[in-house]
């Protein structure tokens, strides 16, 4: 492992600077009409049979290496100066082409399914998708590379062990995590005085906070949330679990305890006091902790348990160089580039020795406030997530192309009345 003592101003950058627009995170339904439109013309695929057993040698079996590499990813998901893609071409010789060219899954799927579909290549040979109905699409319709784990030594010595579980893609036939975090409560401490364990304190209709409660527009989000509050695990709940959830967050509502369904804007909605306590994604807690220097804001999985939500790397079918796509992923996982990583972009790293790299570069800054960034991104589990948190946190129930339909028929109502 290539071990750098000095730390790379892009990182610095990003621990000093909000980044919101990177994406409206895991608006899986809330998207756009034509985000929707396009989402849609992919379900007409017609459906591949399932991988056979020998499908990963019959796949790379005498593929090598091309010298050029096409990578699309999200926005802000990587230092400006492009530094771990250039340490990447330096050590193996392929050269990367990086576009941040995707900005919501329904839409970046309505853009390439055609091309899958017709047995073309996409014009990219690693992508990163989240998980929901448009990766399991993927899987489902055949339009995925069966990953060969023998050419990923990193994932299996450095993951954590939760990312070989998730039911999207238990044990990672098609998908390795580029990043991830998870959804809990935030509250200011301005204002709320108790501790806030349960998601139960936002339901009380006798509640303190009544007014000051933030939820969530995003429909899979609070449905999670109303099945947690009722001791449903969401990755195995059924239709029956669904329209308990939708009645108990009605009664939420009907109480007056939310004061709004809110999209990435509830952070500024807890900032000006409008809202008290919230539904809260764990990265914009660490920018508002850290990067922003907002103490008054604390960030708890309760005990119910949060959401652990995941940005995926993946090969498309008829990519150009799938070797070289699957030694990125491989090299993304060594702990040293791994910090690098997860210190711009202030997501949990799925690296958990990462953060003995990230401690040695906050040794290294040579500026007060550089060090006291990385050291943020060292003590805080929102980015290294204890063994309790992760105990506490459950996966989203993949839903099919019949099933987000109604899943979204019986939440929807709730954030749009």
């Amino acid at each position: 492992m290539n071990d750098q003592n000095s730390v790379d101003p892009a990182v610095l950058r990003g621990l000093t600077q909000r980044r919101y627009d990177r994406r409206d995170l895991l608006k899986m339904f809330g998207v756009g009409t034509a985000g929707l439109a396009a989402a849609a013309c992919g379900v007409k695929g017609a459906k591949k049979e399932a991988p056979k057993a020998d499908a990963v040698k019959q796949f790379w079996t005498g593929k090598t290496a091309g010298t050029k590499l096409d990578f699309a990813n999200w926005a802000n998901y990587m230092a400006p100066d492009h530094a771990p893609l250039k340490q990447f071409t330096k050590e193996t010789g392929i050269s990367v082409s990086y576009a941040e060219v995707i900005t919501e899954d329904p839409a970046w799927y309505g853009k390439i399914q055609p091309q899958l579909a017709a047995g073309q290549s996409i014009g990219y040979d690693l992508m990163v998708v989240t998980n929901g109905p448009e990766l399991t699409k993927l899987i489902a319709l055949g339009y995925l590379v069966p990953l060969d784990h023998n050419q990923l030594p990193n994932f299996k010595q450095y993951a954590d062990p939760i990312y070989t579980k998730e039911s999207f893609d238990y044990g990672n036939v098609y998908s390795v995590p580029y990043a991830t975090g998870y959804t809990g409560i935030a509250y200011n401490t301005k204002y709320v005085k108790e501790p806030i364990t349960s998601w139960a304190q936002l339901f009380d209709p006798k509640s303190k906070y009544k007014g000051k409660i933030g939820m969530m527009g995003d429909v899979q989000e609070i449905g999670n949330v109303g099945m947690f509050v009722n001791g449903v695990n969401p990755e195995t709940s059924t239709e029956a679990d669904w329209k308990k959830a939708a009645e108990t967050l009605k009664a939420q509502k009907n109480a007056g305890l939310v004061r709004k369904y809110y999209d990435q804007d509830y952070v500024k909605a807890m900032e000006s006091g409008d809202i008290w306590i919230t539904m809260a994604w764990s990265g914009d807690m660490f920018q508002e902790n850290i990067v922003n220097g907002n103490a008054n804001f604390k960030f708890v999985v309760p005990k119910e348990g949060g959401t652990i939500w995941t940005d995926n790397m993946m090969i498309p079918q008829h990519a150009t160089n799938p070797v070289g796509a699957i030694k990125l992923m491989n090299y993304f996982y060594r702990p040293d580039v791994a910090a690098k990583m997860c210190e711009f972009i202030n997501y949990v790293t799925p690296v958990p020795s990462a953060k003995q790299y990230v401690q040695k570069d906050a040794d290294a800054a040579a500026k007060k406030a550089d060090k006291a960034a990385l050291e943020g991104v060292v003590n805080s589990s929102l980015i290294f997530p204890t063994e309790a948190d992760y105990a506490n946190l459950k996966h989203y129930r993949p839903l099919k192309t019949d099933e987000e339909s109604v899943y979204r028929g019986i939440f929807n109502p709730i954030v749009e009345g």
